[in-house]
């Protein structure tokens, strides 16, 4: 399935400080039930009220009071630990839902989205990852705008805006007949116009994501074959030696040169892509979403 079809993953304000984050992270159906306003299950099974005496019946009949007590005893235990687990999971599903509530506003989900919105979400997402997950990235080569503050914040802002687009979306379907009367139209097409608008500009952000991860995706590769030109360029020295002694003189000069000059070429073209990808992250700087 192609990458950019799939729902966009959860988006958390990324100034939550790093545990309520992680915390929010591990249990997306507590957010689920959050939004939602689903309560816990605390029920308990009344099969047990039945199926417990039941059981201590049928061992006095094949055994005595003795085995009756040792039952009793081994079926008290299995009770308390079961109770123990589940009032333990019971308390910290609680306490994950209290801070989902808590933090309602500090997370988006693919259900928070209609689904253009959520397919615009997903673009920006892959693009801020292809960033992140560059060689030229982690070699901190292109780094000028701090990618790993700056881009969360960037897919944060995309995720919100969408959100409260996705809303006025179903708002105006509401609102809008479905037939208006003749003369009618234009007084409605100024709303609509507006949603078109902030749905434009937002998806003109995340071209211009995309273009950013394009030109580092570029770089990328130019990086891969410049590493391996950089290690036969500390070999040149040994390969001109070699054409001085093997080529003849008229010869032996010329492909020299051309050593040396594929190296500066080598390396003119590396800068040139990193250059590239710097402007692109530039074009992003410049053009704000506020």
């Amino acid at each position: 399935m192609d990458p950019r079809a799939l729902p966009p993953r959860l988006v958390i304000d990324p100034s939550l400080p790093p545990e309520i984050s992680v915390e929010l992270r591990s249990s997306p159906h507590i957010l689920r039930m959050a939004r939602t306003g689903k309560r816990m299950d605390t029920t308990y099974n009344p099969a047990l009220l039945f199926v417990l005496p039941g059981f201590l019946l049928l061992t006095f009949l094949v055994t005595d009071w003795k085995g009756v007590f040792v039952a009793s005893l081994g079926i008290g235990m299995i009770v308390l630990l079961r109770w123990m687990a589940l009032d333990s999971s019971h308390r910290t599903t609680k306490r994950r839902l209290r801070l989902a509530q808590t933090h309602a506003e500090h997370y988006i989900m693919a259900e928070d989205l209609d689904y253009p919105c959520q397919m615009l979400l997903r673009r920006a997402q892959n693009a801020v990852e292809a960033i992140l997950n560059s060689k030229v990235h982690r070699a901190g080569l292109i780094d000028s705008i701090d990618n790993q503050v700056t881009l969360p914040e960037e897919v944060w802002q995309i995720a919100q805006r969408l959100r409260k687009l996705s809303s006025m979306h179903a708002e105006h379907g509401k609102l809008i007949p479905r037939e208006l009367p003749p003369g009618m139209e234009d007084a409605f097409k100024p709303y609509t116009t507006a949603l078109d608008a902030a749905w434009t500009s937002l998806s003109q952000r995340v071209r211009h994501l995309e273009k950013y991860a394009k030109q580092v995706i570029k770089a990328d590769k130019v990086y891969h074959t410049h590493k391996r030109l950089e290690a036969l360029a500390a070999k040149t020295p040994e390969y001109q030696q070699l054409i001085a002694e093997t080529v003849h003189d008229q010869h032996a000069r010329q492909h020299i040169k051309e050593l040396a000059d594929q190296a500066a070429h080598a390396r003119k073209m590396f800068e040139e892509s990193i250059s590239q990808a710097r402007l692109a992250a530039g074009e992003l700087l410049r053009t704000p979403l506020t």
